[in-house]
């Protein structure tokens, strides 16, 4: 069957090569590849419709399959012909479940709490890309609460982008703050600048399983956020400021319910931001933010 006859693509391929043991990463990549519906085309070789979205998911198995030893590439290709039927159609069925294309690395190890001192990050514009789904609105949601409640934020395209001095880019490739091994670039901004907050830890979890399509928190929050970020905030704004403002305010109430307060965020970030500012209303038993 010659696809193209049905479906004019292009298609983009991931290609990896793992070693032979451990034999549980084998089995781990596979099942990452079928929870984002990846179709196998050969045994080493996975199909996925163009979309920013797939991309995505292929550059963060890629760094995974990397971290593990082995080698990936991925590539935008046209199939003519040598394809099965059952193959055809697989891809035929992804290409028509895929979300449309919107217009729109080293990291710190999770674990590594504090490792930077938040005031050297004040005063930055954060960059990230355009379309902005759970990990960005999260890990922006982090920024303004915990690092800088004046940070200003920059969407821009895919690839191809050369910050600017005073710059940071999160949440996209090859970026000062994105994906650590299999932690989502909000775990790694947690891990960087939160020491402890059981409620920031509890969200981490949450954008975890909403952003790698996993569930292995399996909280039982996890759902409705997800419902309320990606078929609600993301389907209301098409404008990324808009979902921040939006994403913001979700993930304030949220914070405040796992953390039993009744209060949301003042304008200036609560108490992490006078944490960071050494007021010494942040201190345990002090007021702020406590009812």
């Amino acid at each position: 069957m010659v696809l193209t006859e049905r479906h004019g693509g292009p298609w983009l391929l991931f290609i990896h090569q793992l070693p032979a043991k451990p034999g549980y990463a084998r089995v781990r990549l596979w099942r990452r590849l079928q929870r984002i519906g990846a179709v196998q085309v050969k045994s080493s070789v996975w199909g996925l419709p163009v979309t920013n979205e797939s991309l995505e998911d292929f550059q963060w198995l890629a760094e995974e399959v990397q971290g593990a030893d082995g080698e990936a590439l991925i590539c935008q290709a046209t199939f003519v012909a040598g394809l099965t039927d059952e193959v055809s159609e697989a891809l035929l069925a992804a290409a028509g479940s895929a979300p449309q294309p919107e217009s729109r690395a080293s990291a710190p190890k999770p674990g590594s709490a504090r490792s930077f001192d938040p005031m050297d990050f004040r005063g930055r514009v954060w960059v990230t890309r355009r379309g902005a789904k759970a990990d960005r609105i999260g890990s922006a949601w982090l920024i303004k609460r915990f690092v800088d409640s004046d940070a200003t934020f920059k969407f821009v395209s895919e690839t191809g982008y050369v910050p600017s001095a005073g710059e940071i880019r999160f949440d996209m490739y090859e970026a000062e703050f994105s994906h650590q091994g299999d932690a989502c670039t909000f775990e790694v901004l947690a891990s960087t600048f939160v020491s402890v907050d059981r409620a920031v830890a509890a969200i981490g979890e949450i954008v975890h399983d909403i952003d790698l399509k996993e569930s292995r928190f399996a909280r039982p929050e996890t759902e409705g956020i997800r419902l309320l970020l990606l078929d609600g905030v993301c389907r209301e704004a098409v404008a990324d400021e808009r979902r921040l403002e939006l994403g913001f305010a979700l993930f304030d109430v949220l914070w405040n319910a796992l953390n039993g307060r009744a209060h949301s965020f003042g304008s200036l970030g609560g108490d992490a931001q006078r944490e960071a500012d050494g007021d010494p209303r942040s201190a345990p038993g002090a007021g702020g933010m406590d009812p």
